[in-house]
This record gives structure tokens, C-alpha cells and sequence, in this order.
């Protein structure tokens, strides 16, 4: 591809549902001229249940159908799939690929005062420590307390956000967190976004909540602009966005149209199994 085609070239994001649409809702305010193409995993949601042998493999599957687009870069919108699979598939694929964890951990460390940091994510992003990991290779003196909230993947997904029960939850996960002091809280999940407003009022204003998604869009913005890639908008008027789910596309365009700056016309489906 030479170089004018890598301008135009789409932004691949994927994410196991949803929650990777608050990326690409950032990437649209940081990079109003970049094409993307945006893949739900939907008929294999959640990922943050299963092993790291099958989201590597998942990912593996649907970097692939990126590929078919000729996106020019990759985005994983997905906290589990940052946290375990993408050391695999960088030294498996020659694309540039960016993961949500360590965009997160570093505003988290700048932005912690009294150095207590705490973490929500699912299980897998949870047992597999890598925020502890990552926080603490930038800065060792930081103490990280994480906690698994499996509820709030479905609970958005679902269309629960107003819904009383997931204040209760909300307070059921994080009641041991809050009596902690921590002073910066990262949403180490791409649906938790969806809740922010529901968790900043039960965990009160003296916390900091870190939002990877906006972190994200910074470093990918930057990635482009340091390998010559990034679209000018020169090349045509509108940027064009795509969205794929592999399974139950109406319902994934529904919730969509909640949480994007624009209403999404269509959505197709695709057999990510052939992949």
C-alpha cells in the first residue's frame, strides 16, 4: 500500500460487544477524518469469562477479516483481549496494533496523588494482573487494588443502565473499593464507560475516574502521525465508518445508536468462524 492509500486507509477496532464503540466514540472526536471499521464480537460475548487460549484465538479471527478491509492499523477495543491476547497477535500480524490497557494504566499514574490506584474489569483482565503489572513498571511505589464486576458487561449489554438493579450492583462490587482511599479508579473495561455516571456517584467526587477509551484515541492519534499515516481529509469529504457484529445485528445497532454521535444505518454480519 503506498502511501496516500495508508492515509485513507481504515482504523480496524474490535471489541467483544458494544463497549468498544466508547473507543471508537473517542477516535471520532480526536480523528474526525480517519475511516473505521468496527467488528462486535456479539455472538461470543462476554469475553471476560473465557481462557486466554480462545480470545487469542477469537482475535486471531477477526484481525484477519480486518485484514481483508485493509485497515491500516488496529485497535483493540477490549480490555480482556488487550490484556491476553495481544502480545500474540503483535508477533503474529505485520499491522500496527494498539491495546486499551496501557493507554489506561499510564493516565491512571499520572493521575493518582496519595499513589492508590484501583481497577474494575472482568474476571480475565482481573486473575490475568496486567494493569498491577503495567502500573507498577511505571511506577513501582504505586499500590493497585483490583476488583472484578462480571455483572456489568450484560447488564449493559442488556440495556440496564437506568435499571435500579445496577445501582445495587454497582454498590454490591464496589463497597470494599470505596472504603479503601484510593484517589484514581481506572474502568478497565470498554462497557464500563456506559456506567461512568452511575459509578462516579457511588464512589463521590474525591476519585478520579480514568476513561482508556479517550487515552486510546490519544496514542493512536500520535501512532499516526509518527508513521506518516494519519488522514488529512484531502481525499474526500466524509469519513466513512463500517460496522460488523457476528451475530444479532439489529439488536447491536439499536444499542449503538444510544452511545454514537450519529445514527448507525446498517450493520452486517459476518461468519467469523470462516476466519
Amino acid at each position: 500500500m503506498n502511501v496516500e492509500g495508508k492515509k485513507t486507509a481504515p482504523i480496524g477496532v474490535f471489541d467483544s460487544g458494544v463497549g468498544g464503540l466508547t473507543v471508537v466514540r473517542e477516535m471520532i472526536r480526536q480523528l474526525p477524518d480517519e475511516n473505521i471499521v468496527y467488528f462486535g464480537d456479539t455472538a461470543r460475548v462476554p469475553y471476560g469469562s473465557k481462557s486466554q487460549n480462545t480470545i487469542i484465538r477469537f482475535s486471531e479471527q477477526i484481525i484477519r477479516f480486518l485484514q481483508k478491509k485493509q485497515v491500516k492499523t488496529i485497535v483493540i477495543a477490549c480490555n480482556t483481549a488487550s490484556a491476553l491476547a495481544l502480545d500474540a497477535v503483535r508477533d503474529e500480524f505485520d499491522v500496527p496494533i494498539l491495546g486499551v490497557v496501557t493507554p489506561g494504566a499510564r493516565a491512571a499514574v499520572e493521575a493518582t496523588r496519595n499513589l492508590k490506584v484501583g481497577v474494575v474489569g472482568t474476571d480475565a483482565t482481573v486473575q490475568s494482573g496486567v494493569y498491577t503489572k503495567i502500573i507498577q513498571r511505571m511506577n513501582p511505589k504505586i499500590e493497585v487494588i483490583e476488583k472484578a464486576c462480571p455483572l456489568f458487561v450484560p447488564l449493559v449489554e442488556e440495556g440496564f443502565k437506568e435499571h435500579n438493579v445496577t445501582r445495587e450492583i454497582i454498590e454490591y462490587y464496589l463497597e470494599s473499593m470505596k472504603s479503601t482511599d484510593i484517589d484514581a479508579m481506572i474502568l478497565g473495561c470498554t462497557h464500563y464507560p456506559l456506567l461512568r455516571s452511575k459509578i462516579r456517584t457511588y464512589m463521590g467526587d474525591k476519585i478520579q475516574i480514568v476513561n482508556p477509551a479517550y487515552e486510546t484515541a490519544m496514542d493512536l492519534k500520535k501512532l499516526l502521525e509518527e508513521q506518516n499515516m494519519a488522514n488529512d481529509g484531502t481525499k474526500g469529504p466524509h469519513s466513512h465508518y463500517e460496522f460488523f457484529v457476528s451475530d444479532a445485528a439489529e439488536k447491536f445497532r439499536h444499542f449503538a445508536n444510544t452511545v454514537m454521535p450519529f445514527d448507525i444505518p446498517t450493520t452486517n454480519v459476518v461468519n467469523i468462524e470462516a476466519y
